[in-house]
């Protein structure tokens, strides 16, 4: 009877989860496909694919990986280079500190597992009082794990058969993030907190240009919220 509470648990929390991850696969697969051909074209087997989207889990970094294994080593550069691209998921990782806790072993596999998309859902979803959040977080970044590792490795191993143009295919990840960032908008009676997001990201576009606004947007955007907190909340009650 236990057991059986178990997997109606598991089973629930999946079910729940995955309809969430449907526009993730589309991009994933996609995305993960043509990472496992460009390895594939770079000269390498389908191992690589496979065990780096297993391992690594990070798109960006596994794209300039590729360069990286075919160049002189630099232990260093490697560090900071990946420390540079995928800075902002610090500050995933405090955003995430109250909806971690009391997730037991399972927090080991979320903190690895965090990338932008799982972010996105864990951290805005509505998720149903009869399903664990724990389990939900889980498959969701679970989910998100697997679609990425599907395609690259799909990728590595038919890469000499598939040819089609791929460009502009990434889209579909741009097209999710104004979706749920929609959804939160209406979700919101105020909208302050949003507004200055996007005017504080669009400061430091000018400021620091495409390429290098990203992680200064989002160091703006924490100092800022968070001396705004007190005001904010009282504003709120």
């Amino acid at each position: 009877m236990q057991e059986l509470k178990k997997k109606t648990k598991y089973l629930r929390a999946l079910k729940a989860a995955f309809p969430y991850t449907i526009p993730i696969f589309a991009g994933f697969w996609f995305l993960g496909l043509t990472y496992g051909i460009y390895m594939n074209v770079s000269g390498f087997s389908f191992w690589y694919p496979m065990l780096m989207s297993l391992t690594i889990f990070a798109g960006s970094v596994e794209f300039v990986a590729v360069n990286m294994l075919l160049g002189s080593f630099h232990p260093i550069q490697v560090l900071v280079m990946t420390l540079m691209i995928n800075a902002r998921h610090l500050f995933y990782g405090i955003s995430m500190l109250d909806k971690y806790k009391g997730t037991g072993w399972k927090k080991i596999y979320l903190i690895f597992g965090l990338c932008d998309e799982s972010f996105s859902i864990n951290y805005t979803a509505d998720i149903p009082e009869d399903v664990d959040k724990g389990w939900f977080m889980f498959f969701v970044t679970l989910l998100n794990h697997f679609y990425w590792f599907f395609g690259a490795t799909l990728g590595g191993i038919f890469g000499f058969f598939i040819h089609f143009n791929t460009e502009g295919l990434d889209f579909v990840m741009t097209a999710m993030f104004v979706v749920i960032f929609m959804e939160q908008w209406f979700k919101d009676k105020k909208h302050t907190n949003a507004l200055l997001g996007l005017g504080l990201s669009l400061l430091c576009l000018i400021v620091f240009g495409a390429d290098n606004f990203m992680i200064p947007a989002m160091i703006a955007i924490l100092v800022v919220l968070t001396l705004l907190k007190k005001p904010m909340e009282k504003e709120v009650k």
